[in-house]
């Protein structure tokens, strides 16, 4: 199969793109959800950091430094903390401190591996190669690590009087939070298993489609998809058991006693 070029977007085609966005605020302005101005800024708000990350981008390809590159992949962390922070409701004590750290070890050490030894790649710092597939990553890691986060907390809160009455019986803070912290990771990882379960018949995941788009062989898009489908479960799964492991404890005090929340 022959390569081909990828079809370019002028500003006109991406305007005729954007009108589906109109179509959808004129929708649930039409249904009064109260959303339609929301809906928009978040529109405006996605263009233009798409706009910004692909001047950026354009610069790191060029300057080629690991130093930028790594500033870049700790930028994004933070932000993706960020955007956490502003959308879960209920914090756990200690959010930031622990989803912070959970979100660098679990997603830098699942980045490296898979660029360095499933890919393969030299420079290990190529912007190319690192930058996208830290996104995925990151990107994925956020939203399992949300719903870790957020139902670790509903559960703790949930579970008070049968936490503390295992507490009673002799159990030790580990035990009596066990059920909570295996919802939580079950809650993590459904959309992950979600996504798996439909990818291929459902829906042709993003990056295999731009792959396809831009030309590539369809088995070659396959493979990468399949790998990289391989790494996003398991920096979910490392990122979430690092935040529930030491989420849970900060509801306990060090003589195995529950706090008040």
């Amino acid at each position: 199969m022959a390569k081909q070029d990828i079809v370019p977007l002028e500003l006109l085609h991406l305007a005729w793109a954007y009108g589906l966005i109109l179509l959808s605020v004129g929708l649930s302005r039409l249904r009064r959800v109260g959303q339609g101005r929301q809906l928009l800024r978040s529109s405006v708000r996605m263009v233009l950091q798409l706009l910004a990350v692909g001047y950026v981008l354009h610069l790191v390809f060029s300057v080629r430094s690991p130093f930028l590159v790594l500033l870049i992949l700790l930028a994004m962390t933070g932000f993706a903390l960020q955007v956490m922070g502003s959308r879960v409701k209920r914090r756990m004590p200690g959010f930031y401190r622990v989803v912070g750290s959970s979100m660098i070890v679990g997603c830098a050490g699942v980045t490296f591996y898979f660029c360095l030894l499933v890919v393969g790649y030299t420079p290990w710092y190529d912007p190319r190669y690192l930058i996208p597939l830290a996104g995925m990553i990151i990107g994925n890691s956020m939203n399992g690590a949300s719903l870790a986060a957020e139902r670790l907390t509903s559960e703790m809160h949930d579970r008070r009087e049968e936490i503390e009455t295992a507490l009673c019986l002799g159990a030790n803070s580990r035990q009596a939070a066990e059920p909570a912290v295996r919802a939580a990771f079950r809650a993590a990882l459904i959309p992950t298993m979600n996504t798996m379960a439909a990818t291929g018949i459902v829906a042709l995941p993003g990056m295999m489609t731009g792959q396809i788009l831009s030309g590539t062989e369809p088995i070659i898009a396959v493979r990468y998809q399949i790998a990289i489908m391989c790494a996003i479960t398991g920096a979910v799964a490392i990122t979430s058991f690092l935040l529930l492991q030491q989420g849970y404890r900060l509801y306990f005090t060090a003589a195995h006693q529950l706090k008040s929340m």
